[in-house]
């Protein structure tokens, strides 16, 4: 059962939100303002916290960015802020998702579990493709057994394509994977330099590659499979 926190101070909204998750399989720590979401995060083990922005004691920007001191457990915004400016901040701040209301509650529970899976296998203790070994956990890689040193984001490429193995990635979704939450910016001439980069350290043969090919006009695909 994952344990969720839901920091709304709307008693309707919440109520509803925690209803169905529940009826999802999920228990959920309800919270209707900052001091009882804190109170909440800092005793209980949580796998996700859906957080409001304007909350009666305060702002939702600012229980982020302490989270993110201390914890990397997911976060989605869910909020009528729907200003450009306040989704980048989020996402700035280390939010994984950010959804605006009104909102679907089949999409909200489409974007939650997709998240759980995604940092379901982010914890495995291997992903193996060939002779590419990824230690998630020490964000290490070998190559045919010996260590490899790459950057930082070329760390988080390796690894968004290996758990995404055998599936054609857009462009746009390795931006948004691949921003930089140190405040670096990432755009599609970074990607594509990274890419080229990757490609020379883990290919034979990086002008015909066996693990990094490119889809024409769409992204790349990691062709290889991977055990995890």
């Amino acid at each position: 059962m994952k344990n969720i926190l839901l920091v709304e101070d709307d008693e309707s909204l919440n109520r509803g939100i925690s209803f169905k998750l529940n009826k999802e399989g999920m228990k959920v720590f309800a919270a209707k303002n900052l001091e009882e979401g804190r109170e909440i995060f800092n005793n209980t083990s949580l796998d996700l916290i859906i957080l409001d922005i304007g909350l009666p004691d305060g702002n939702g920007f600012e229980f982020c960015s302490e989270i993110r001191k201390q914890s990397g457990v997911l976060i989605i915004f869910l909020t009528a802020c729907d200003e450009e400016v306040d989704i980048v901040t989020g996402l700035d701040m280390g939010a994984d998702d950010y959804i605006t209301k009104p909102f679907s509650f089949m999409v909200l529970m489409s974007k939650i579990n997709a998240l759980l899976r995604r940092n379901s296998s982010s914890n495995s203790s291997k992903i193996v493709s060939g002779s590419i070994a990824f230690y998630p956990e020490e964000m290490k890689v070998l190559k045919d057994e010996k260590q490899i040193d790459l950057s930082k984001t070329e760390l988080r490429l390796l690894k968004y394509l290996m758990l995404n193995s055998g599936q054609i990635i857009k462009k746009e979704q390795l931006l948004n994977e691949l921003w930089d939450l140190d405040g670096d910016f990432v755009d599609s001439n970074t990607i594509a330099v990274n890419i080229r980069r990757l490609r020379e350290k883990i290919e034979v043969n990086p002008s015909k590659p066996k693990y990094i090919k490119t889809v024409r006009g769409i992204g790349y695909i990691w062709s290889e499979g991977c055990v995890k």
